[in-house]
């Protein structure tokens, strides 16, 4: 009787847990990517004449190692707030939109990881040496396609899911199913015209992530799951 009053207990307090810990999650991975796409773009030109011409410039290429150090938090905070937030829908969640929720945050996290990976991997070789033209013109082109065309086509699956359970689920606001949208829209079609569309994933889940946080401090209960 006793273990089943522990296990009640632990139940009971689980949705109070639950929303603070997503919602940390989502800010602190909202904050260290928007600030890891800010200083890449404000660092490393979109267009250079001559390839890794930057690499020159030791403030630019500092700038660019602490944008790349970011992105493994970044990802880990963003599984927590995948793994929290499934938490969070419990057994009223689809195992379609379940898997492709899983699926694309993972592939995202992934690409991600890959992106910083090359471009770390280019910053060291550049340290005992220029490497070629052709080489550093391969790199940021495969890191480019990784980070702009890959990986935020999987954020807008992500996004495109999380509002689908959003929606159904009714864990969050209504507005924010429809930012959901629009953004995912613009992460499919326009993240090719402007690069700064990217920051539209990370704000949307800070706007998310503030949300769930609002809705645990003012006591606004929890989807009830069946038994």
């Amino acid at each position: 009787m006793a273990e089943l009053a522990g296990q009640d207990v632990l139940r009971a307090g689980s949705p109070l847990r639950t929303p603070r810990a997503a919602a940390v999650a989502g800010i602190l991975f909202s904050v260290l990517l928007i600030s890891a796409l800010v200083l890449l773009k404000i660092s490393v030109p979109s267009h250079p004449e001559v390839p890794g011409t930057w690499l020159t410039d030791s403030r630019r290429r500092a700038a660019v190692a602490v944008a790349l150090n970011l992105v493994p938090f970044a990802g880990i905070a963003f599984l927590w707030f995948i793994g929290v937030l499934r938490d969070r829908i419990g057994d009223r969640e689809d195992r379609f939109f379940a898997t492709v929720f899983l699926g694309s945050g993972l592939l995202f996290v992934a690409m991600m990881f890959v992106a910083a990976a090359i471009g770390g991997g280019i910053i060291a070789s550049a340290t005992s040496g220029m490497p070629a033209a052709g080489t550093l013109a391969l790199g940021r082109n495969v890191t480019s396609l990784l980070l702009n065309v890959y990986a935020m086509r999987m954020a807008a699956v992500f996004t495109l899911t999380a509002v689908t359970i959003a929606r159904r689920t009714q864990i969050v606001s209504r507005w924010l199913t429809v930012a959901g949208l629009v953004t995912a829209v613009l992460l499919l079609v326009a993240v090719g015209f402007s690069a700064w569309v990217e920051l539209l994933f990370p704000a949307w889940i800070l706007a998310l992530s503030v949300d769930v946080l609002a809705a645990g401090r003012a006591g606004r209960p929890a989807p009830r799951t069946s038994p």
